[in-house]
């Protein structure tokens, strides 16, 4: 058998020092080394909780003559913990008044690989890649973590997202906008470009929510109704009104599964289109007419203002006029509304801040592995955006009201 290199003076000191530890302990076999780490951990934890119980009374036992608080020790309480090793009993200090929260060991902690597991999917979730939460595990807590091992922590995410993607909804959502991302998946040998579909409904207290976020092939009306089907099996009866950026397939399968609702296009979405292969000089000029167009104080002079916009341009731009002609149904949707609710439904601006901020934390993933390494990411950057989505919004009673007035029978008491 080849003996080890002798290494660093450091290492051969370190390894002294374990052997003459291993023949103190008597160890025998791997159960008895086991054993031996188990209570090295437990004195590690119970001498770091005594040094942070000293530092919140302010003094160190016996220390009478230091002592400036009326709090005092009150022996210790025992906890099990959950460890790699298996379960570990500490000694856990108390003190009279019951102010001392640890923070090396919360109160409700029952494992030290669950802190660890949480400070990594946390990593995780804010986009780091797996390589890079290794380096940072190793840099700052001296742990050496494999990229495989980082991925099985996050593996345990995946119920959960699943559990959360079958999660029961609301019976009826005042608007739900919907969005296709794409990102790059392996499959098979091959990288494929996915399309994510996700939905966010506002419900009738106008509170917003991710309702489902789907992995599949590209933009289709198959998809779609299966993305749609999804939320009527769990739960959802009625869509007052669906805004999207004019996705392919998204009309025919919103009419297919959901066919009360209204369609609003985006219209930002349509401007950029319209104004893509238009000339610099001439942008200022026609962007001026456009927005006579969508900014009309009702459907009637919106068309009117259009008709003015295709006397003007077709000669130049004849495709701007026709797209605008042929998408009006959806595009002209939000001029039967007021302003409150204009402004709520004529973009898709909700749905493309939640998007940005997705990409913001993707961005360091040229490609994924897998769907399911896409979508769990996915699902726990979006829990980390939606933690401040906790208010609704300030000029909803005023919505709510004319929601009322257009949709009265189809909202519930």
């Amino acid at each position: 058998m080849a003996r080890r290199k002798r290494g660093t003076p450091e290492q051969q000191a370190r390894r002294a020092l374990i052997g003459e530890l291993l023949s103190t302990a008597n160890v025998q076999s791997m159960d008895d080394i086991q054993e031996l780490f188990k209570e090295t951990i437990a004195e590690f934890m119970e001498g770091s909780l005594e040094a942070e119980f000293d530092e919140e009374l302010g003094y160190e036992p016996y220390d009478v003559k230091n002592k400036t608080t009326d709090n005092s020790r009150n022996g210790h309480s025992k906890k099990s913990l959950r460890t790699s090793m298996g379960k570990v009993e500490i000694d856990i200090p108390r003190d009279r008044n019951g102010d001392f929260e640890p923070q090396l060991i919360r109160k409700n902690q029952t494992s030290i690989s669950q802190d660890m597991e949480n400070k990594i999917i946390s990593m995780y979730a804010k986009g780091m890649s797996t390589s890079d939460i290794a380096d940072h595990i190793r840099d700052i807590y001296g742990l050496s973590v494999s990229d495989s091992t980082v991925s099985r922590i996050t593996d345990k995410i995946l119920p959960e997202a699943k559990e959360w993607q079958q999660r029961p909804l609301e019976s009826v959502y005042a608007v739900v906008f919907m969005d296709a991302i794409h990102y790059h998946v392996r499959s098979e040998g091959q990288i494929i470009k996915k399309a994510v579909y996700i939905a966010i409904g506002v419900n009738m207290n106008g509170r917003k929510d991710v309702l489902g976020i789907w992995v599949g092939e590209n933009e289709s009306a198959k998809f779609w109704v299966g993305a749609l089907n999804s939320l009527r099996n769990r739960g959802v009866e009625d869509i007052l009104i669906a805004c999207t950026d004019n996705l392919t397939g998204f009309s025919q399968a919103i009419e297919a599964v959901f066919p009360k609702t209204d369609i609003q296009n985006c219209i930002i979405h349509q401007l950029r289109n319209s104004c893509k292969y238009v000339s610099y000089k001439d942008i200022k000029a026609l962007m001026a007419d456009l927005k006579k167009v969508y900014t009309a104080v009702d459907e009637e002079a919106s068309l009117n203002a259009l008709d003015a916009f295709a006397t003007a341009w077709d000669a130049k731009y004849p495709k701007i006029s026709k797209s605008w002609y042929d998408n009006w149904a959806n595009l002209s949707t939000y001029f039967k509304f007021p302003p409150e609710l204009r402004k709520l439904i004529y973009t898709t601006n909700t749905i493309e801040g939640f998007n940005r901020q997705l990409k913001k934390v993707t961005k360091a993933k040229s490609v994924f592995p897998t769907d399911d390494s896409l979508f769990k990411m996915l699902y726990l950057a979006m829990k980390d955006i939606t933690k401040k989505w906790t208010g609704r919004r300030q000029d909803w009673s005023r919505i709510y009201a004319q929601l009322v007035i257009y949709y009265g029978d189809r909202i519930p008491e």
